[in-house]
């Protein structure tokens, strides 16, 4: 078969891997790249470069960064398959369309459920014990093309989103290397998704991450599952922020809320039974571990979290 001409659309490491992926393959060459523009990150606000554009860069690839696809328009070149790939920008369907055999996407859930921009998050949070990926040829809908094939995966009960999302991208990969060649052969006609069993997931932001402690332990292990490392699950002490960056389950039974210190524990009470703090971060203040903490911060102990 003769080596497709591809637009890859993607932005962070998930789609790095998907990306090294097609550049390994014999069947593809990635013709442009377009990914999202640099962001200040960090708490010094340093910009900094896609995980794509590192990638892409170190192969001497063609890049785009437009801040919007509205009013983007292609260089004049002849493309055969567009694929896509955690990307996080409208593509609108000029775009979409012109490849030769339009544009595929490696969606990380089970479609119809999970469509939108956070599935793998939410599956975790919502304690799913199986997700996988979808190969889907896309139209203008949210997530809403004919799908061309699936991959289940079963989720280990202490995944947290990076180990998920590892996972999910050597899936999807695999997936979508499988596929292209058949669909390209217009082997594939793909399956129209059953529109009265979609489910949908939105954008995450910080305020997702505002633990309720009148939830059971499960619950509030699963956000931080889904939540780690960003937005983080967090809680108020006072006026401060109290970001928990490492947890576990833990079996003694406490007032929803309430820290208790014991044998050089630190944890606090969930609606069943409790968490134990491993790591957390007070507001303005470095990461440190639990003991670390209890040693500066004795008088949190008995505190009822809000």
């Amino acid at each position: 078969m003769k080596k497709l001409s591809v637009i890859f659309f993607g932005t962070h490491h998930f789609a790095a891997t998907i990306l090294a992926g097609l550049l390994e393959s014999p069947l593809i060459s990635v013709a442009l790249v377009i990914t999202r523009p640099d962001q200040p990150a960090g708490r010094g606000r340093q910009t900094k470069k896609p995980a794509v554009k590192i990638l892409a860069e170190k192969y001497q690839l063609k890049i785009d960064q437009p801040p919007t696809l509205k009013s983007y328009q292609l260089p004049a070149t002849s493309y055969q398959l567009g694929i896509v790939a955690q990307y996080g920008l409208l593509i609108p369907g000029r775009i979409i369309n012109a490849p030769e055999s339009g544009t595929l996407n490696v969606h990380t859930s089970l479609l119809p459920k999970y469509r939108g921009a956070s599935p793998g998050q939410c599956a975790l949070i919502n304690g799913e014990s199986e997700t996988g990926v979808t190969i889907m040829k896309m139209d203008e809908g949210l997530d809403t093309g004919p799908i061309l094939s699936q991959a289940k995966l079963k989720i280990a009960p202490d995944d947290t989103y990076p180990d998920l999302e590892e996972k999910l991208a050597r899936l999807g990969l695999s997936a979508l290397l499988k596929t292209v060649p058949p669909y390209c052969r217009g082997e594939l006609g793909g399956l129209a998704q059953t529109e009265n069993e979609a489910t949908y997931c939105c954008m995450l932001t910080r305020a997702d991450g505002r633990i309720d402690w009148s939830k059971n332990t499960e619950e509030i292990y699963n956000l931080y599952r889904g939540l780690t490392p960003w937005p983080g699950i967090w809680t108020m002490w006072g006026n401060a922020r109290l970001k928990l960056v490492k947890i576990k389950p833990h079996d003694k039974t406490i007032a929803a809320g309430k820290v208790l210190i014991a044998n050089k524990q630190l944890l606090i009470g969930t609606k069943n039974k409790s968490i134990e703090i491993l790591e957390l971060q007070l507001e303005g203040k470095k990461s440190m571990d639990a003991q670390t903490f209890i040693n500066g911060h004795k008088q949190i102990n008995g505190v009822i979290l809000k």
